[in-house]
């Protein structure tokens, strides 16, 4: 299938600052600023009481010339005031309390992807388009990014928890029998007057898997591979962003619920399945949605915006690939990886997603660091030692093998690192995306790992700072050309 004429035009051009075409060079090397880095570091604003926002407060609305525009703030896990203190103020107690919650995510990913456990070798009316802005979680020790919208009518105000990883949209409800300390007083689904619960009868109800009939209602459980879960009524709700209502969305009513969610009052899924916001939004939307994760060290926000026109002239894109026995996921191809403007040695094979749904290389908001299979990422994590042999090397931290003790440097010179995108262009990271503090005294490592499986996984942290954008409709993922 062609892409649209659109489409076909930003296949040729170029992206700014990140991204060049397979035949055009790029710098071999770039510099990192350690001083700025770690001054971000011991720099980082304590948590927020919720009470410092207020809907209004996160409304961001500009006009163009045909079209509303609409903005919501987003506010990581971390900024919330459920959190311990200090831990949030010590970054190297939020890098290892965000591996932990990391490992759990990539396993939970796993268990869901075929052959995820298996080792390495073996085997059109309607809604205007609405956006909301992103707040990295990894500036307080977190992958999980937050957008604050609307529930129920009148709205009540809660922090959701985007994950491009799952297909269903759910928040805790009174009565609760079994919740996780949130930020926002918990959704009272009595005080709404557009709640209304899923009969067992209805199609909506045979759409959700591990569904149940309880009193005539629709249940749902959802379990998740780290061990959380949420249980409760299926319903359709109104949801708000900003001023745009979106009536009857099909949200989980958690009664019962636990795991890694502290802070958000649940969850928006924008995976690929039917369910998810994305899915449930169909015609309305086109299937098209755009993120931009906020780098590191800034206290300014990104964005998440829903809708056609979301969709940016001069992106590069490359085919978005669909795994029929993982459909909730976004695919991506990736033919190889640079150092240093070499291509490692590495067999476009091992990113391959075959016939049967094993392996390929998935595009996920919720896990912080990119992995790759063994044998590619050995090859990728020695070729980048190689071309560091200069600057002085220290133990391994958590998942990172590789780690450089930087306190003595002002500025280092260190290779590019890139990803060799199916089609043609090339991805060259941002510095800050791949040589990361682990500490707040100058231990930087090369934030990659192994997923000890023939799954690749593009993790947030690799993703920040440049746009990314998902076009369902015709089945392309772009890349810039905005950064933020």
């Amino acid at each position: 299938m062609s892409p649209p004429p659109a489409l076909q035009l930003a296949l040729v051009a170029l992206l700014h600052l990140t991204l060049t075409n397979a035949a055009t060079s790029f710098p071999d090397f770039q510099l990192l600023n350690v001083e700025q880095v770690l001054v971000g570091v011991l720099t980082q604003p304590s948590p927020l009481q919720t009470s410092e926002y207020n809907h209004h407060e996160l409304l961001n609305v500009t006009e163009s010339e045909d079209q509303w525009k609409w903005k919501l703030k987003l506010i990581h896990r971390d900024w919330l005031s459920t959190e311990n203190a200090t831990v949030s103020r010590n970054h190297s107690r939020r890098f290892h309390a965000r591996i932990q919650r990391d490992v759990k995510r990539v396993a939970s990913l796993l268990l869901r992807i075929p052959g995820g456990v298996i080792h390495d070798g073996e085997a059109a009316h309607g809604v205007n388009d609405f956006g909301s802005d992103v707040v990295s979680g990894m500036d307080q020790g977190s992958g999980e990014y937050f957008v604050r919208i609307g529930v129920g009518s009148p709205p009540r105000s809660q922090y959701m928890v985007i994950d491009s990883g799952s297909d269903i949209v759910w928040v805790q409800c009174k009565p609760c029998n079994q919740c996780y300390k949130q930020s926002d007083p918990v959704f009272d689904p009595a005080d709404s007057a557009s709640y209304g619960g899923v009969p067992c009868s209805s199609s909506v109800c045979d759409r959700i898997e591990n569904s149940g009939c309880h009193a005539g209602r629709c249940r749902y459980e959802v379990m998740y591979g780290d061990g959380s879960y949420t249980k409760g009524t299926l319903a359709l709700e109104t949801l708000t962003f900003g001023p745009t209502v979106v009536q009857d969305v099909a949200i989980g009513c958690g009664h019962v619920n636990q795991g890694m969610f502290v802070g958000a009052a649940g969850l928006l899924g924008l995976g690929g399945g039917s369910m998810s916001l994305v899915g449930q939004l169909g015609g309305q939307t086109g299937g098209a949605f755009s993120y931009c994760l906020v780098s590191r060290g800034t206290n300014s926000s990104g964005s998440l915006v829903f809708g056609r026109e979301a969709m940016p002239v001069g992106a590069a894109w490359v085919p978005l690939l669909r795994n029929p026995q993982a459909p909730t996921f976004y695919y991506i191809g990736l033919s190889g990886l640079g150092i240093g403007g070499i291509r490692v040695p590495i067999s476009e094979d091992i990113f391959q997603l075959t016939e049967l749904g094993y392996g390929g290389v998935v595009m996920d908001t919720g896990t912080a660091v990119t992995r790759f299979p063994t044998i590619a990422y050995n090859t990728f994590r020695d070729a980048f030692i190689e071309q560091t042999a200069n600057l002085p090397r220290v133990s391994g931290v958590s998942i990172f093998d590789t780690c450089y003790n930087l306190s003595s440097f002002v500025t280092v010179r260190i290779p590019t690192v890139s990803f060799y995108l199916s089609a043609g262009p090339i991805l060259t990271l941002p510095a800050n995306n791949f040589l990361i503090p682990v500490d707040s005294v100058g231990t930087f490592c090369f934030a990659f790992a192994s997923s000890g499986s023939g799954l690749s996984i593009i993790g947030n942290s690799q993703q920040e700072g440049i746009q990314i954008s998902f076009d369902g409709a015709n089945g392309y993922v772009g890349f810039g050309p905005n950064v933020c």
